[in-house]
């Protein structure tokens, strides 16, 4: 008797382990997956601020560099 209840256990906790190790898979992956996406969304915050940053910088030089030019044709233009 105690074989035949033997029996009937190990296919049962059978079953649970494997459910639970498959959920468990399931979880790891999921999480594993948003943290790619998390560290490319990340990667793509910073390519995008560094394209941003040079444009600006490169605005910004283009708007010093005329004012530069008024202030010297306009000297140039009072000798």
């Amino acid at each position: 008797m105690t074989s035949m209840l033997m029996c009937c256990r190990i296919p049962r906790n059978s079953l649970a382990n494997i459910t639970y190790y498959s959920l468990k898979e399931s979880i790891t992956s999921k999480k594993c997956s948003r943290m790619t996406a998390m560290g490319n969304a990340g990667k793509n915050a910073s390519d995008m601020i560094d394209k941003l940053t040079l444009m600006f910088n490169c605005i910004h030089q283009d708007v010093i560099t005329k004012e530069l030019i008024e202030i010297m044709s306009g000297a140039a233009a009072l000798e």
